[in-house]
């Protein structure tokens, strides 16, 4: 009965998968649909990112720098799947999530990636807020702490609109690891 739900939970989230299109600048995912190699973490994958509290901007919707390759190899992700760099091109590749926020103010960053050994640990992202530029490392080898899929990067200020965005590079990782870029998530922090 466990391994006939799991099945379910995957062909539906492979069916939500498919309306989404890919961005059009990433290499095709090369695993044919419903080939993973966590099955116990397909239950985790987010298929719309409208389920999702605050703003929520997918790979989809980011601006890519250099070479990437979709992947859905590796649950969970939020949306279609996740992009990763191929182990290749070290420190020329980006993902930049840039929001429309409706209004200024403190919102709570996370990032998305699936996790495993495999994954860099030592992942470079930037965040452009208000305030000007924070960097942060990311271990992508380690769990996200919220439902195994986000991590969060810190609170910061934010204006209004399109000037704050979130980039997630493959400058300074390592040559057999592999850099993820998924999902950004926005959350607004009252009373700050």
């Amino acid at each position: 009965m466990r391994f006939l739900l799991l099945v379910a939970a995957l062909f539906g989230a492979v069916m939500a998968a498919e309306a989404l299109k890919p961005h059009p600048k990433a290499n095709a995912n090369i695993h044919p649909p419903g080939e993973v190699d966590r099955p116990e973490m397909v239950k985790f994958i987010v298929t719309d990112k409208a389920s999702l509290p605050g703003i929520v901007v997918d790979e989809m919707d980011a601006e890519l720098v250099g070479e990437w390759q979709y992947s859905t190899h590796t649950p969970p992700y939020v949306g279609l799947g996740y992009l990763h760099d191929m182990k290749a091109g070290k420190g020329s590749k980006s993902v930049t999530f840039t929001p429309k926020l409706s209004k200024s103010g403190w919102y709570e960053v996370r990032l998305a990636h699936c996790y495993n050994v495999r994954r860099s640990p030592k992942t470079p992202v930037t965040i452009h807020h208000a305030d000007g530029d924070a960097k942060v490392i990311v271990n992508q080898q380690q769990e996200p702490e919220h439902g195994r899929l986000f991590r969060t990067l810190g609170t910061f200020r934010f204006e209004a609109g399109r000037a704050g965005w979130v980039r997630v590079s493959n400058e300074g990782t390592e040559p057999d690891k592999v850099v993820i870029a998924d999902a950004v998530q926005f959350l607004p922090v009252d009373g700050k």
